[in-house]
């Protein structure tokens, strides 16, 4: 008999394998499904058709209870987890029944992501514009890379030399499960780019790299020298409010659907494998501007 160890490292495998998800999401199914194992272990079942609804209902009672102080999306990310391997399970013949199937899960509130101003925006991505240093250079490239593409950043520091076609104003990004994606890439980052991979890049470049954003050292940008640098500009911008890497994609997306973007445009743009994700950015869009109407129309405030 298969002991449900060795079921979810073949799930855990066919994720990696016929899924191809990125090792954030493979890391985050592991830890998912690590609590489970504990939790089934405590309850002494150690053989997969001995969990019942029962079992998967308490389990979702106990991830929801305050002494754990999980945050909704937290639990709910749990619960996905849990339901694919049960789902992999009776694909699998392991069960004839996903004890799964009758969890009742509650939505998550969709969160707002946070943009910024076309004014607020522009004002964080120039702020190291004139700048003679090579490091803000750089970070000068990066920033108008990240809102002119809206990558997420870890496509950003992934890229490549070749990535990179001047002649059509274009870039491909990698992006999640190794899907890749080409994206236009506007005249304002493509100088921006242009004056740091001659002036600056050469100098930091002390090994060989085809990476196009390196750190001091000359090795390929890291993920947190990057959030740093968009902090250090937010900073010097006087922005208050937090900013990330994420805030820029965010950026991009909002101010595109603003402009009149089409839903599914946008999509591409940003490689979402669903629309429906994509679709959060209308309600910024909508909330702006009920913002803008109730300050701009002379009887939005009136009462009778």
């Amino acid at each position: 008999m298969t002991s449900i160890d060795a079921q979810i490292a073949e799930f855990l495998g066919h994720l990696r394998v016929e899924r191809n998800l990125a090792k954030n999401t493979l890391d985050a199914y592991r830890r998912d499904l690590e609590r489970y194992r504990e939790y089934l272990q405590q309850l002494s079942i150690h053989d997969i058709s001995s969990i019942n609804t029962d079992v998967v209902n308490n389990y979702q009672s106990q991830l929801s209870s305050s002494d754990y102080g999980l945050s909704r999306t937290s639990i709910q990310r749990m619960l996905a987890s849990v339901r694919g391997f049960h789902k992999f399970a009776v694909k699998e013949k392991w069960v004839g029944l996903d004890p799964t199937t009758k969890l009742v899960s509650s939505k998550a509130p969709a969160r707002l992501p946070k943009a910024l101003s076309v004014d607020e925006t522009i004002s964080l991505v120039e702020v190291l514009k004139n700048s003679e240093s090579l490091l803000d250079m750089r970070d000068y490239a990066l920033l108008e890379f990240l809102y002119a593409t809206g990558s997420r950043i870890s496509e950003a520091v992934g890229l490549r030399l070749d990535d990179l076609s001047v002649a059509d104003k274009s870039v491909r990004l990698h992006g999640k499960g190794g899907k890749t994606r080409v994206v236009p890439i506007g005249n304002a980052a493509l100088g921006a780019l242009d004056k740091y991979l001659v002036r600056s890049r050469p100098t930091l470049r002390v090994v060989a790299s085809d990476y196009v954003f390196l750190n001091r050292k000359g090795s390929p940008l890291g993920r947190q020298s990057a959030f740093n640098a968009v902090a250090r500009a937010a900073k010097l911008a006087n922005i208050k409010s937090d900013v990330s890497p994420h805030t820029l994609r965010h950026c991009f997306a909002t101010h595109l659907l603003e402009g009149g973007a089409d839903v599914r445009i946008v999509q591409e743009l940003l490689g979402h494998a669903s629309v429906t994700t994509t679709q959060i950015y209308t309600l910024v869009t909508a909330q702006r501007l009920r913002e803008i109407y109730a300050v701009s129309h002379p009887r939005s405030q009136r009462t009778k």
